[in-house]
């Protein structure tokens, strides 16, 4: 307030101490009976010196300025007793609310009676997350279960395939003779039996329907 000290008529500062003093009570975690009865002294002196904007350029050099959304403010001592401290709660937040719960389902349903189609997609959404929540905590969602069971069955048939073998096997020491002599047939590819390909694998597929022109 130092800043426009001297520039503004005092009431004006005193309009805007008493609305920041009512804001800073309103948005505390735990307000007690204290705490309303100084919630409900700030606000009783921001409608005594609010007044300053609604005079005239002579009385004030203002020419009737109106304050945005203070109506509101007369309404927060009885909602605190009821309902507890709003907690920093603000319009800002419902509205982002309002965008996920009502805009973007809306979009989704047929635009005809869409309140139960508004209603089912914030269900399903809730289920949704819910088992997300469900499967981070089992650590379900570290990898793709798909991913897990494959890689899972590459190593165990790779497992599979070392254990009949074994270590000192016919076939390893037939890959040792070829690869000591001249014919070069060390490198003939039978090492590419054992263990994953290394290529991208197909996770999924994916089908179209046929439109109506492709049937004869």
């Amino acid at each position: 307030m130092n800043a426009i000290e001297g520039f503004v008529p005092p009431d004006i500062i005193r309009t805007f101490a008493a609305f920041l003093e009512f804001c800073y009570i309103a948005r505390r975690h735990i307000i007690t009976e204290d705490s309303l009865e100084d919630l409900k002294a700030a606000l009783q002196h921001f409608h005594q010196y609010r007044v300053v904007f609604s005079g005239t350029v002579r009385d004030n050099g203002l020419a009737g300025f109106s304050l945005p959304r203070q109506h509101s403010m007369v309404h927060y001592h009885d909602n605190i007793k009821n309902f507890g401290s709003p907690n920093g709660l603000c319009s800002s937040i419902t509205e982002s609310k309002h965008i996920a719960a009502v805009k973007r389902p809306w979009r989704r349903s047929s635009r005809y009676k869409a309140l139960s189609q508004i209603l089912k997609v914030n269900e399903r959404l809730d289920k949704l997350t819910a088992a997300k929540a469900d499967f981070t905590a089992r650590g379900m969602l570290t990898n793709s279960p798909l991913v897990d069971a494959i890689l899972g069955a590459l190593s165990n048939d790779d497992r599979g395939d070392r254990d009949d073998n074994g270590p000192d096997s016919s076939e390893d020491d037939a890959d040792d003779g070829n690869s000591g002599s001249g014919g070069g047939n060390g490198d003939d590819g039978n090492d590419a039996d054992h263990g994953p390909v290394e290529s991208e694998a197909i996770m999924n597929e994916v089908r179209l329907a046929r439109d109506k022109g492709n049937y004869h």
